[in-house]
Order: structure tokens, then C-alpha cells, then sequence
């Protein structure tokens, strides 16, 4: 289980090691060499100021923003969060300065757009330097499986068959493009206006494409931008967040009410306007950015790294294939929908603390306090509820008129292993897919992987 876990993981201080599977026309470490020596802000991979904190050893300092103080007054607790950090109580950065602590720029966006929210301060002191491993949320997809199968035998037999039947269906919509998606990976390339419009297209049947396009976007976004805002960010060590969040608004109505990646799906003239009412330069590459990135990394992602790449189909393969050539795939679509059955508010915890005490023990055996968002190191930070060897304070925060932080009154509490409850509200699906879900189906996802031990990643909701 930790080598799964360690594959979710990357260092970006060090080379690219992940396996992948075979045929793919880049490598991992060419696509990180590009960005890092191509792109404006690609020396922020290897160098921000957040990576060079955890390498320091010395205490870190984080805001976290919390609409329940009151609560964590009274109970003397603070409850972690599912999500891209999987188990862990999210935060961003705080750089310590002779006028304060300042925000990073993730921090200042969330303290400017949450007024309700107060603001708090977490003095986490390590026991040694920390790994800068970051867990990157859509690595998690066979973990997701593999869990899925372990407790499988919650859900009532109806429930599981609605679950396969509806899995199935989105995979037989969307067969045609992730076809060609791997295609494109194995170095046939297609133009790309066809390729984005059919990717808007395929989201809607899977989910998950929706979350790789926005942070293949996000990420073209923050490492090529070079507006004033962009490098006066890249001055302090920091990729530039309000990007992507501008980006994600503009694009999804109601974003600000559920921001919910599976309704991420612009087509190529709409994503051309979107990226270029954020940075008219950038409009341009976007489309043929997207189709190379994403391609690559829906390979990598998807597909088994013993697979070639070149040989899959996912035309008529049923699901006891794709569990075998696609598990990354198959196990984030599972998550997505067991997500939006009526019982998974029960059963939630079932599954998401068993994932949540498995990465906590590779995080206590790497010796990682302090985890991250490994996407990029952007900024979300976390804090590991039950590592033994650090300590944690907290105070209520004041900013003053220059926006930096001080503490103001100290919190008695502790961070505590017990994830906060978590709820989606039913998705509306379109008539198109309604039809495609009631498509009866007799395969089933089997659970004969000998790799499937009682032992037990987004991906839950970006925290944004």
C-alpha cells in the first residue's frame, strides 16, 4: 500500500521517478525539464518559497480560515478535511516578516473573498526537515479502486449494480475520446479545436475529465503567465493562485456556490475566451497546451504502468478490462459516483477514513507533518493530524492595515484524526446521459486483484 501511496506522491526537487506506462511520446521527465526551462515561472517547480520552508526544518507558520470557531473554542478541536489533501486540516503558507506573517497570495485570496470566515494562525514545529513530497489528487485513482472493492459489500446489491451499470455507460459515452487522447499521448496528434470539443464533450459521460482539464489549464496558467500581478508573486517564491480562480468563475455559473469540477468542460472558442480574458498573451497556446498536456497526463493517470499505451481501447471493453488496463480511470470514476448515491452521506466516512488512515501512516513513515498539493507546489498545504514527532499552536488572527497577520489571542485545541462531514447534492444529469445510466449491462466490477488486501485520491471537491 505505501508504494501506491509513494506513487501519488512527487518531489519536485528531485528527478521525475513515477512509472508509466509504455509508448508514451514524453516521459515524465521531459515534460518536467520543458515546463522548468520553457515556461516564465517554471522555476517555481523546483524552487518556491513553500518547498524551501519544508526543506528548512525550522517551524512553519499557516492560515487556516474557519467559519467555526466558536466551535473549536468549546470543543477544544479541529476537525481535517477529505479533498485534494485526502485527510488533512487545509491551510496556505504564511512568510514570516519583520512588519508580521504575510499571506501567500492563496492565503490573501481566501481571507478577500471568505469576510465570514476567521482567519487563523498554526505554528507547526517539526521534528527534521520535510520531504517536499506532495500528493497529487489525480494519482489517487487505483487507491480509490482498491477501496472501493474492499468495502463494496456496504453498498446493497441494487446500489452496486446502479453503480457498475452507470460507470460503464460513462465509459462506453466517452470511449471515442479517450481513444484519441491516447492517440495524441503515443505522438499522433489531431488538431486541437476538434480535441477540446470533443473533451468538453466527454465530460460529461466522465466526470473526472473535467478535473484534469481545469488543472492542466491552471497549470498553464500559473507557470506562463507574466502579468505584473503574476511576477510580483514569483518575487515572494509564489505561483500565482488567483489565476485558476478566476478562471474556474468565469467559467461554470454558480462556481461560487458548488464548485464542483465535473461541469468543467468549456469548448475550444469558449476556452480561448476564457484564457484570454484573464491574459490576452496566453489565448493563443491554450487549446494545443491542453491537448498535449492532458493527453499525457490522462495516459499516465489512467492507465495501469504496465500498459502500453499504443495497444488500449476502450471501445466495447467491458468493465473487468478496464479494471486491468485502466485502474486509475476506472477508480475516479467510481469515486465520483458512489458520491451522488442517496446513502453515501452514511457511508462516506466508510470510505474516505479508511484512505485517510493510510496516507496518515505513509506520512508518519516519510516523516511528513505537513503535507501538500503535489499538482503543483501552489500553495495548499496541509497539516497531518496524528504525526507524533511535531508540535502544533494556534491563535486567532489580526491583519493590519498593511495585510499582514499577528497573533491575537491563542487557541487551546488540537488538530484531531476525525475528517469533517462532507455532502454533495444530486446532480442533474442530462437527458443524453439519463438514457446512457438506465443502459442495463451484465458486466460488474470484479474484486478477484490479488492486490486488493483488508488494508486500504480526488478526488474529493478542490478546496477553493
Amino acid at each position: 500500500m505505501r508504494d501506491e501511496w509513494e506513487q501519488a506522491h512527487t518531489d519536485y526537487t528531485v528527478p521525475a521517478q513515477r512509472r508509466s506506462p509504455a509508448s508514451l511520446a514524453d516521459s515524465e521527465g521531459d515534460w518536467r525539464d520543458h515546463l522548468e526551462h520553457s515556461a516564465p515561472n517554471g522555476w517555481l517547480i523546483r524552487n518556491s518559497a513553500m518547498t524551501e520552508a519544508l526543506v528548512s526544518g525550522k517551524p512553519m507558520y499557516l492560515l487556516h480560515t474557519t467559519r467555526g470557531i466558536d466551535a473549536i473554542r468549546t470543543s477544544g478541536q479541529v476537525h481535517v478535511s477529505s479533498g485534494c489533501l485526502v485527510g488533512a486540516l487545509y491551510c496556505s503558507p504564511l512568510a514570516g516578516q519583520r512588519e508580521g506573517l504575510r499571506p501567500h497570495n492563496l492565503g490573501a485570496y481566501l481571507m478577500a473573498t471568505k469576510p465570514d470566515t476567521t482567519p487563523m494562525i498554526l505554528e507547526v514545529t517539526p521534528d527534521a526537515p520535510i520531504p517536499p513530497k506532495g500528493i497529487d489528487y489525480l494519482h489517487l485513482g487505483a487507491i480509490h479502486l482498491r477501496t472501493y472493492l474492499r468495502y463494496q459489500s456496504f453498498l446493497t446489491p441494487a446500489e452496486a449494480d446502479q453503480l457498475d451499470r452507470a460507470v460503464l455507460a460513462g465509459l462506453r459515452a466517452a470511449a471515442a475520446f479517450l481513444d484519441l487522447a491516447l492517440r495524441n499521448a503515443t505522438g499522433h496528434a489531431t488538431p486541437a479545436p476538434d480535441f477540446i470539443d470533443r473533451l468538453a464533450d466527454a465530460v460529461r459521460a466522465v466526470p473526472f475529465l473535467g478535473y484534469l482539464y481545469f488543472e492542466v489549464l491552471s497549470e498553464y496558467l500559473m507557470l506562463h503567465s507574466t502579468t505584473p500581478e503574476t511576477k510580483n508573486h514569483a518575487q515572494a517564491g509564489e505561483l500565482n493562485n488567483w489565476l485558476y480562480k478566476r478562471l474556474a468563475f468565469a467559467a461554470v455559473d454558480g462556481m461560487d456556490q458548488l464548485f464542483d469540477l465535473a461541469r468543467f468542460k468549456p469548448r475550444h472558442h469558449r476556452l480561448v475566451e476564457l484564457v484570454e480574458g484573464i491574459e490576452p498573451t496566453l489565448g493563443p497556446g491554450a487549446a494545443e497546451y491542453v491537448r498535449r498536456r492532458l493527453s499525457h497526463l490522462l495516459a499516465r493517470t489512467a492507465l495501469d504502468p504496465s500498459q502500453d499505451a499504443a495497444s488500449v481501447t476502450f471501445q466495447n471493453a467491458d468493465l473487468s478490462t478496464i479494471q486491468q488496463t485502466a485502474p486509475g480511470l476506472l477508480g475516479q470514476m467510481v469515486f465520483r459516483e458512489i458520491r451522488y448515491m442517496g446513502r453515501y452521506r452514511e457511508l462516506y466516512h466508510c470510505f474516505e477514513k479508511s484512505k485517510a488512515l493510510e496516507v496518515w501512516d505513509y506520512w508518519n513513515s516519510q516523516g511528513i507533518p505537513t503535507p501538500f498539493n503535489g499538482i503543483l507546489p501552489k500553495g495548499e498545504i496541509g497539516i497531518n493530524p496524528v504525526y507524533p514527532r511535531a508540535s502544533v499552536r494556534m491563535w486567532v488572527a489580526e491583519q493590519d492595515g498593511k495585510g499582514y497577520l499577528h497573533p491575537a489571542e491563542e487557541v487551546t485545541a488540537v488538530v484531531t484524526p476525525h475528517l469533517a462531514s462532507w455532502w454533495a447534492p444530486p446532480r442533474q444529469r442530462d437527458t443524453q446521459n439519463a438514457a446512457l445510466m438506465n443502459e442495463r449491462s451484465r458486466h460488474t466490477i470484479s474484486n478477484s486483484d490479488p492486490t486488493v488486501t483488508d488494508d486500504r485520491s480526488y478526488a474529493c471537491p478542490t478546496r477553493l
